[in-house]
């Protein structure tokens, strides 16, 4: 059934809301859950579904972004095609990538790796961003999809009002053919917001770029959200919702990165921790029920927590925390280190803050 879907991920935002967390990596690769990267869980979905084909889209810091695909991913049951890059990459060159023109948005991405993303051998094409994190099997939205003949199918899901600003919000009908998408409405008419991945027929999709393509650049704002789903709204295109009930997290700040590491401390946890990627070095990390906390499976040598007051936290596989520190509500990075004497309280630590030996600075939650 999905032998010929080809996944197209989205992965060149810059991510500058996500603050000092991008600040020596791209957004992609920014670590999560003590276990992996975000840009794991769409790739994983996507073997888990048995696509065969990924096209990375990628523009900044990608010569790291594909070193990590490739040793984790490519060949493991899928081909990740590296865009245009990709014959360079397979040559077996390993030095800086030729840099590459600027994208506009989302369509942009697309329209730039066009003769990849429509190459032979795809009925249908499912985008997928680099930033989400869920743990789903698209093989019965695909099924929906063309039982219904559908142009597309995007997921959706219910949320509670007050945050549907902050998504795309999604009008249906009953029989969920989607009769309006609006990107963060300032007053929500919806509960049901877009979750941002979508499969379309991929012949439409070509066609639709193409149309769009063709107007002035400044009359449209080269996006799919904003531009192609909307336009095909418009023109009669058969546009479906997939309502999906699983976790579903958009990373977009600092302030939803912590929140969302501090859900997989409850019980049940919204994605459980056999079902993480594993992607870090080490072991898997393991919930400690003492402290309420997601711990490295093997601490480091020297570091014993029961001088540590250590609360509702994740700590990351090479984070030390110092007898003596305080740590609440906390998520603590590879290489961050708490030292003793120091509070750590609903904050994110890095390894660039790990000199300070007078206090934790926290990084800057942004707005949500």
């Amino acid at each position: 059934m999905t032998a010929d879907v080809r996944a197209a991920l989205l992965a060149g935002g810059l991510g500058e809301r996500m603050g000092r967390l991008t600040d020596h990596t791209c957004k992609p690769l920014v670590p999560y859950a003590a276990s992996c990267r975000l840009v794991d869980f769409s790739v994983a979905n996507a073997v888990r579904s048995g696509i065969p084909e990924v096209v990375l889209m990628s523009l900044h810091r990608e010569r790291d972004l594909i070193d990590h695909l490739r040793r984790n991913w490519d060949g493991n049951g899928l081909r990740v095609h590296f865009g245009p890059h990709d014959a360079l990459v397979r040559s077996g060159h390993d030095g800086p990538l030729p840099e590459r023109p600027p994208e506009r948005g989302t369509a942009d991405a697309l329209l730039a790796n066009a003769e990849h993303v429509f190459a032979p051998g795809a009925r249908d094409v499912l985008v997928q961003h680099a930033d989400h994190v869920y743990d789903l099997d698209y093989g019965p939205m695909v099924a929906a999809h063309r039982a219904a003949d559908a142009d597309v199918t995007i997921g959706v899901q219910r949320i509670e009002r007050r945050y549907v600003s902050l998504f795309g919000m999604v009008e249906v009908d009953d029989a969920l053919a989607v009769r309006r998408l609006v990107e963060k409405p300032e007053n929500p008419t919806s509960d049901l917001v877009f979750t941002a991945f979508c499969l379309f027929k991929a012949d439409v999709l070509e066609r639709v770029l193409a149309e769009l393509d063709a107007q002035p650049q400044d009359a449209w704002q080269h996006d799919i959200s904003r531009d192609v789903l909307p336009h095909m709204i418009a023109q009669g295109h058969r546009v479906l919702a997939h309502p999906i009930s699983c976790y579903w997290a958009d990373i977009g700040t600092v302030a939803r990165y912590r929140e969302e590491h501090l859900k997989l401390l409850t019980t049940p946890s919204p994605l459980p921790l056999d079902a993480l990627p594993r992607t870090l070095a080490g072991e898997p990390p393991r919930f400690d029920p003492l402290t309420g906390s997601l711990l490295p499976h093997r601490l480091p040598d020297g570091v014993d927590l029961r001088g540590v007051d250590l609360r509702d936290s994740v700590v990351f596989p090479g984070a030390v925390v110092e007898p003596g520190a305080l740590v609440h509500g906390s998520v603590l990075l590879p290489g961050a280190v708490v030292p003793a004497g120091v509070e750590a309280r609903d904050t994110v630590v890095d390894d660039h803050l790990a000199e300070s030996r007078e206090g934790v600075t926290a990084l800057e939650p942004a707005n949500r």
